[in-house]
């Protein structure tokens, strides 16, 4: 059996035992919204029998195409929590409120495209402007990955891919005040076959507070904004968030994208941002708010952070081992019902224990957003962290308005995950400022003397009861 995480690993082999060999294509301690696959995973793969994944687009898309591309066709490729409701889980909306003072602006795929597997590529064809426009990611150690550079002219390169039902978080660079239009054109690319070309559509972005827009123009100037690229009706449109979480939707040429004079920053000395232009230059950035490769969509993977949600994958996996291996029926049968138990008795110990927590306590302050089942569940809050501009230390009014949060809220802790040490200096300083612990729980991923999924959730219950002033 091949997984696509080490937490997935360990509920195959407690519902497989001995009939089952499982391993992980994401290593123990590794996380799965920026693991790259090796030609290794790659032949764990091949020799697998069945393919679990979590899917709801936990897993970084290079992790599922290599899946896809490898398993043996024979071989059935489930992603567990597709279809948590079915068997008794509960899947919750993804809210991401950053509060960002200018327009979070990311890419989205929106629409099904037919066959699995198939990516969506979006490609800049065109740029107007007095200037350049450079698209980047940073990733979770602070390297930049471009795609998008028209310094050097537009070409194919400037493009990247994005599964349907996808989001991901992009920092827009731009070189000089004014006013800029960028045409936008998409493809289907399906693991095997041959791609259809999608629509096309023109966005016009305004630089800078000297820059003014159109007479009437509908201008977006803040909040959360994706330029998306319908796979099914082939449109190109900007997708906004409205008035009560609703989304609304706008054709490319009757929205003007707003970068305002104080999103101005300096170009970072550190050679990987030689792209954007000299050291100290200035240069306009809607930054991408979270640190790291996460692509996404609407529904939160993270469902395991409920126990009862385990629970629903445990049954998932009973039945999928069951039809791939029907004379492992009793065992896998067996085994589950003594699983089922033990988390039964899991479940009710994490709430005996988070119930400690006096109720003023129980906020969330974390360095990833993977804790919002967990809070659900079990009476808690996530006031959630992110850094606000991955290609530089936040400013002082930034953490200040961390360090503001921590004490309105009289937040006793603040904890990080080993996995993700990168995102947790700013964190920790904040948190040594205000003389608040820094502890340590695990989302995605395992460590240490936590090499389970019992343990992960025992450590997590303890740790935050620990901190936060309850009784461990």
């Amino acid at each position: 059996m091949s997984t696509t995480t080490a937490v997935i690993a360990d509920l195959v082999q407690e519902v497989g035992g001995n009939r089952v060999d499982v391993s992980s294509i994401v290593p123990t301690r590794g996380d799965p919204h920026s693991y790259e696959p090796s030609p290794g995973d790659a032949a764990k793969v091949a020799r697998a029998d069945v393919v679990f994944g979590n899917g709801l687009l936990l897993e970084e898309p290079g992790i599922m195409k290599m899946a896809r591309t490898n398993a043996p066709e024979s071989a059935p490729e489930i992603e567990i929590a597709e279809r948590l409701e079915q068997y008794g889980g509960k899947a919750m909306k993804l809210e991401e409120d950053l509060g960002l003072d200018v327009l979070w602006l990311g890419w989205a795929v929106e629409g099904q495209v037919a066959g699995d597997g198939t990516q969506v590529r979006t490609t800049a064809t065109k740029l107007e402007g007095p200037g350049d426009l450079r698209v980047y990611l940073t990733d979770t150690l602070g390297s930049p990955q471009v795609y998008v550079d028209s310094a050097d002219g537009l070409d194919a390169k400037d493009s990247f891919t994005l599964p349907a039902g996808a989001h991901t978080h992009v920092n827009w660079a731009f070189s000089k005040p004014g006013t800029y239009r960028l045409t936008v054109g998409g493809r289907t690319e399906p693991d095997e076959g041959t791609g259809r070309a999608l629509g096309s559509g023109t966005f016009t972005f305004t630089v800078g507070d000297a820059t003014k827009p159109p007479k009437g123009a509908r201008v977006l100037d803040g909040g959360h904004a994706d330029v998306t690229l319908n796979a099914e009706t082939g449109k190109v449109y900007v997708r906004a968030d409205g008035a009560n979480g609703q989304r609304e939707r706008y054709p490319a040429d009757e929205v003007v994208l707003n970068v305002p004079g104080r999103a101005k920053e300096s170009v970072p000395k550190e050679k990987p941002y030689a792209f954007l232009g000299r050291p100290g230059d200035d240069v306009w950035v809607l930054p991408q708010a979270v640190i790291g490769k996460h692509v996404h969509g609407d529904l939160d993977p993270h469902a395991w952070e409920d126990v009862a949600n385990t629970q629903a994958y445990v049954r998932r996996i009973e039945a999928e081992l069951t039809k791939a291996d029907l004379k492992g029926a009793t065992t896998y049968e067996k085994n589950a019902t003594a699983y089922l138990k033990r988390l039964d008795a899991l479940d009710q110990k994490v709430a005996r224990t988070l119930a400690t927590i006096p109720k003023a306590n129980r906020q969330l302050i974390t360095t990833h957003d993977a804790f919002g089942y967990l809070a659900e569940a079990y009476s808690m809050e996530v006031a959630g962290f992110v850094v606000p501009v991955p290609n530089r230390e936040p400013s002082a009014a930034e953490v200040e308005k961390l360090g503001a949060t921590i004490r309105d809220k009289k937040v006793p802790a603040v904890f990080v995950e080993p996995n993700l040490a990168a995102r947790a200096d700013v964190l920790k300083r904040v948190a040594k400022d205000q003389g608040v612990r820094v502890c340590t729980i695990y989302g995605d991923s395992f460590g240490g003397d936590v090499d389970s999924y019992e343990s992960m959730m025992r450590h997590n219950a303890r740790e935050l009861a620990k901190c936060l002033g309850g009784q461990a």
